[in-house]
């Protein structure tokens, strides 16, 4: 799993900023992609939600191919949009998406494995604005079925919250479970199952942030909303650089 580089500034030049991503031959083979040096894969990257804490402005998402999720992603910015880093390693074969703010220390973000299906869900949780963040796996115990995506979650304290996980098996009776926890999202016990869609009765609110595709520009827009207008305050570019073979090593002479 490749770690966040401690150093990475993604400086916002007024453009869409184009987020690092160097595919490698270990990549290539654990996606089971067919990529070559006359034709690469296309990789994009894809933005789902961005949320505000103290001054630090996160945004999740992943990186994908035409088929594959590859890596989840996690941008932060202190400073209104000019510079960005990753403030969270990426997680193979994962997508990050909602993010609730429960005030202006503690916050968590959903998100589960997408390769080969949903699987794995897990939570980031942070007690600190957003400056650093911790994984906390939604099931624990080892016999679980590990299938599933979290469809909703929600916390009313720092202590107690709820979601909804979607096991993705079809009619079976037992597709969909009410989750509860006490203890921040440590840990979770099963409350309900249903073959029929769960709701909660109380959901993230929509905040003063969003992202936004912007089909013109081929980027995602980071807006914030001020007043009756949203502003967009950074773009980051959909295409990556594509994935292709590294280039062989040289063979050195038999003589």
């Amino acid at each position: 799993m490749p770690e966040r580089p401690p150093q990475l500034v993604l400086e916002n030049r007024g453009r869409p900023i184009e987020l690092p991503f160097h595919c490698t031959a270990e990549d290539i083979r654990w996606a089971g992609m067919s990529c070559t040096e006359e034709e690469p894969c296309p990789i994009f990257l894809e933005l789902s939600a961005a949320a505000h804490s103290g001054k630090r402005t996160v945004v999740s998402g992943n990186v994908h191919s035409e088929s594959v999720t590859l890596y989840s992603v996690l941008l932060a910015s202190d400073d209104a949009g000019q510079t960005w880093g990753e403030a969270h390693e990426r997680i193979r074969g994962a997508g990050i998406d909602r993010i609730q703010y429960l005030d202006a220390e503690t916050g968590w973000i959903s998100g589960e494995e997408l390769f080969p299906i949903p699987q794995n869900p897990f939570l980031l949780s942070t007690e600190d604005g957003g400056q650093t963040w911790s994984e906390r796996p939604v099931l624990r115990d080892s016999s679980e079925d590990r299938f599933g995506a979290v469809q909703q979650f929600f916390f009313s304290s720092k202590t107690s919250g709820s979601l909804i996980l979607d096991r993705g098996k079809g009619t079976d009776q037992e597709r969909y479970a009410l989750l509860q926890s006490e203890n921040g999202g440590k840990s979770w016990n099963i409350r309900q199952e249903s073959g029929k869609p769960l709701r909660l009765a109380q959901a993230i609110p929509a905040g003063d942030w969003r992202v936004r595709a912007d089909a013109i520009s081929r980027s995602y827009h980071v807006e914030r909303r001020q007043g009756e207008r949203w502003n967009s305050i950074a773009a980051f570019a959909v295409r990556l650089q594509a994935c292709k073979p590294p280039p062989l090593e040289a063979i050195p002479d038999q003589q």
